[in-house]
């Protein structure tokens, strides 16, 4: 298949080059991948916002409970519609299953350079080493789309527009119990601030599971989530991996770090991974609702900070700078007061 990255000739290089294979295999998460309990997220209904006072106010609870008590959260009746949703399924297997060749061509859709990404070029052994491709597109791109691609471009704007709008409006219901002015994330959340990543997972030519995206921690404030019925993302909650059962009508939600930072901890950025299936491809979309990269993030409220003020560029650079030394993203340890 002319579309498939080189997985498995990078998985074999980076086998070869350690020599403790078994040894590596054990020291890591890969003999804790079978284990992985199913768990549905807290499912909460958007629709309630629109109905009375009591209605609206145990939804705002609920939806602050779960972001307190799990980080991750599913909703319905959300407003982006499911025709949206089908059209940016079909274009985003258009897209993936173009040829590896002209992905990986300098400018493809007149995107930026590093806007296409397989693998982990910086992987020195396989735990580090990811079985999936993704394009990650800034907003501010979108508009500059190549227009061989018309009826992509279409889809991602309506698609954006919608999800943009719901980020908006539970980010707002989140800042609410903290004492966060209503107007903070329109003051310091511009919409082409945050971005968009198309995932394809793989599937993997071999019973030993891989991971598609290793574990780890969202950047932004919040990501919201269209997956497919494949299956795949996990969570680590209460000392466990659990895999998140997918739902067909439902996007889900996850706190990212800036919101644990901004909450002072009340909120949790909670690790997650996803696992390659064997015999299908899986495929899903992240909405990453970000800041300007020179917004200032201090926490709120009366108690004590638990992390020093930061903007999104600095921890991005940290970010970098430890990926680079270790492989793998620190996050918010490293600004802990």
């Amino acid at each position: 298949m002319d579309f498939e990255p080189p997985f498995q000739q990078t998985w074999k290089a980076i086998l070869l080059q350690n020599s403790s294979h078994e040894a590596l295999l054990k020291s890591h998460d890969y003999d804790k991948l079978s284990l992985a309990e199913e768990c549905e997220l807290p499912l909460i209904d958007l629709s309630h916002l629109n109905l009375g006072h009591l209605e609206r106010d145990k939804c705002m609870n609920d939806i602050a409970q779960a972001a307190n008590q799990w980080g991750f959260f599913q909703v319905v009746n959300h407003g982006v519609s499911q025709k949206v949703i089908k059209s940016m399924q079909y274009e985003q297997k258009r897209l993936f299953h173009m040829p590896f060749a002209e992905k990986v061509e300098k400018n493809f859709l007149n995107l930026s350079s590093n806007c296409y990404r397989w693998g982990n070029p910086q992987a020195t052994c396989l735990r580090q080493f990811l079985w999936s491709e993704a394009f990650h597109i800034s907003l501010n791109e979108i508009p500059t789309m190549n227009d061989l691609h018309k009826s992509l471009k279409s889809t991602i704007e309506a698609f954006v527009k919608m999800v943009s709008g719901l980020a908006k409006s539970l980010a707002e219901i989140l800042a609410q119990p903290l004492g966060v002015k209503s107007i903070y994330f329109e003051e310091n959340c511009p919409p082409r601030s945050s971005y968009l990543r198309l995932n394809r997972y793989a599937p993997r030519p071999f019973p030993s599971q891989v991971f598609g995206l290793v574990s780890h921690t969202d950047t932004d404030f919040l990501t919201i989530v269209h997956q497919d019925q494949v299956g795949g993302l996990e969570i680590f909650k209460d000392g466990r991996w659990m895999a998140v059962k997918p739902n067909p009508e439902a996007l889900i939600v996850n706190i990212g770090d800036l919101f644990e930072a901004l909450s002072n901890g009340i909120y949790k950025s909670i690790k997650h991974r996803v696992v390659t299936g064997q015999e299908v491809e899986r495929f899903s979309v992240a909405y990453f609702y970000c800041p300007s990269y020179d917004v200032v993030v201090r926490s709120c409220g009366d108690e004590p900070s638990t992390y020093r003020q930061f903007t999104l560029r600095e921890y991005k650079l940290q970010t970098q700078i430890d990926v680079q030394e270790t492989g793998e993203k620190v996050g918010l340890p490293r600004f802990l007061l």
